[in-house]
C-alpha cells in the first residue's frame, strides 16, 4: 500500500466530510429556495458557516464560501484595491503564486518583502518600510501568509499586523496551509482577510473561504443573484460546503493529534540529514506535519519519481504548477541557490501515522544511497 505523503497538495478526504457530502447529493435542493429542500439546503450552508468560522475563531457573519483558497485570495486582494486607498502592494518572498500573481494582475507595483535564511519574514524591514512609506504610496497593504506551503514555516502574523495597524494599513493572510493544522485565531493575528481551503485539511477540492474583518469592504468579483449576502454570486456549492464544516470541526477536535506529527517528522529529518540532505526551516516554528529538504546534486524531479516507484508519494515544492517540477521559488527566497534545484517536500496530516514517515526515511536513504553508487561508478569510467 501505498504512502501518501502529500497533504499540503491536497489531504485525502476525511470520511465525516464524505458522509455529509453524500447526504446533501442526495437530498438536493436549492439554498435560495423557499420551499422545504430549499430550507434544508440552506441549514447546511449555515451550519457549515459556523463550524468553518469557528475553526479560526470568527464570527460566522464574516465568512464567504468562495470556490477555493486561490478565489477566496483573490476577493481579499481585489477588495482592497478596488478601494482605491492602496497603490503599492507589499508581498512576502515566500507567498504562494496565488497571492504573488494576484497582486501582479492589479497592474500595481508590486514589493517583494524579505525573509532570512529560515524563511521568516523580516520584521526589521517591514518597520523600516513602513517607516518611509509615503503619501504617493497610498495605504500600506501587505499580504503575509500564516505558514508556508513548502517548509511549513509559520510567519510572525501578529506582530506584522500590529505594525500594520499602527501604519494605518491592512493586512491579508493566507491561511489555506494552516487552519486545521495549528490553532489559528483571526483576531489574535489581527488580521483584516484571512483566506481559507477545504481540501488541505480533508474537505472536497473546489471549495474554500475568505474571513472578512469590519475594517474591509468586500468588493463581489463575481455578479448575478444576491447569494453569499451579494458577495459572492452563484449557486453555493451545499455538498461541498457542508463537507467543508465536517472537515472543520473534525480537524478542530483532532489539532493536538496533529502535533504528534512533529516528533515523527523530525526523526525522519535528522535520519535524512545524516545522509547530507537539509532540512529547509529548521530552527523556525513550523508546521508539525511538513519536511522540506534540499540535496544537491539530486533534482527533485528524480527524487519524486524514484519514491513513487516505491510507493512513496511526496512532492517536489508547491503542486499547483500543472504537473511541472521546476526549482523552488521559496528556498531560492531563502537563500538556497542552487540547491533549489533539489527540494524535496514530504506533507503528513489527519490520517498520517508514525510508520508512514519511518518509511518515507526508509525509501528516501535507499534512493540516495542507489543514486551515490552511481556517481561513484561514473566518476570512476571518467
Amino acid at each position: 500500500m501505498a504512502v501518501y505523503l502529500d497533504h499540503n497538495a491536497t489531504a485525502p478526504i476525511r470520511p465525516e466530510a464524505l458522509e455529509v457530502i453524500r447526504a446533501a447529493l442526495e437530498a438536493g435542493g436549492n439554498p435560495s429556495s423557499v420551499h422545504a429542500s430549499g430550507r434544508v439546503a440552506r441549514a447546511r450552508v449555515e451550519d457549515a458557516r459556523s463550524s468553518v468560522a469557528a475553526l479560526v475563531g470568527a464570527s460566522p457573519e464574516a465568512l464567504v464560501f468562495t470556490g477555493g483558497g486561490t478565489e477566496a485570495n483573490a476577493l481579499a486582494i481585489e477588495s482592497v484595491v478596488a478601494s482605491g486607498e492602496v497603490r503599492r502592494i507589499l508581498v512576502g518572498a515566500t507567498e504562494h503564486e496565488a497571492v504573488v500573481n494576484t497582486a501582479r494582475a492589479t497592474g500595481l507595483p508590486v514589493e517583494i518583502w524579505p525573509v532570512d535564511r529560515r524563511g521568516v519574514a523580516d520584521l526589521d524591514w517591514l518597520a523600516a518600510r513602513l517607516k518611509g512609506w509615503g503619501a504617493e504610496d497610498g495605504r500600506p497593504f501587505v499580504a503575509l501568509m500564516l505558514a508556508n506551503n513548502e517548509t511549513g514555516v509559520i510567519q510572525p502574523v501578529a506582530q506584522a499586523a500590529a505594525m500594520l495597524r499602527e501604519a494605518g494599513g491592512w493586512l491579508h493572510v493566507d491561511a489555506v496551509q494552516a487552519a486545521g493544522k495549528i490553532a489559528v485565531d483571526v483576531t489574535a493575528l489581527g488580521a483584516d482577510t484571512l483566506a481559507l481551503s477545504a481540501h488541505k485539511l480533508g474537505g472536497p477540492q473546489g471549495v474554500g473561504g475568505l474571513i472578512y474583518g469590519e475594517r474591509v469592504r468586500i468588493t463581489p468579483r463575481l455578479h448575478g443573484g444576491g447569494q453569499e449576502r451579494g458577495l459572492r454570486a452563484g449557486t453555493e456549492n451545499v455538498a461541498g460546503i457542508a463537507g467543508f464544516g465536517a472537515a472543520a470541526d473534525v480537524a478542530r477536535r483532532d489539532l493536538a493529534q496533529a502535533a504528534d506529527q512533529a516528533v515523527w517528522r523530525d526523526a525522519a529529518a535528522a535520519r535524512l540529514a545524516e545522509a547530507g540532505a537539509v532540512v529547509a526551516g529548521e530552527g523556525a516554528e513550523r508546521l508539525p506535519g511538513t519536511l522540506c529538504i534540499a540535496t544537491a546534486d539530486f533534482p527533485s524531479a528524480l527524487q519524486v519519481m524514484s519514491l513513487d516507484l516505491d510507493g512513496v508519494q511526496v512532492s517536489a515544492g508547491a503542486a499547483c504548477s500543472s504537473g511541472k517540477v521546476k526549482p523552488s521559488g521559496v528556498l531560492a527566497a531563502m537563500g538556497y541557490g542552487e540547491l533549489a534545484a533539489g527540494a524535496l517536500r514530504a506533507s503528513g496530516g489527519w490520517n498520517t501515522t508514525q510508520q508512514d514517515w519511518d518509511r518515507f526515511a526508509d525509501v528516501w536513504l535507499a534512493v540516495h544511497a542507489r543514486r551515490t553508487r552511481q556517481g561513484e561508478r561514473v566518476r570512476e569510467l571518467a
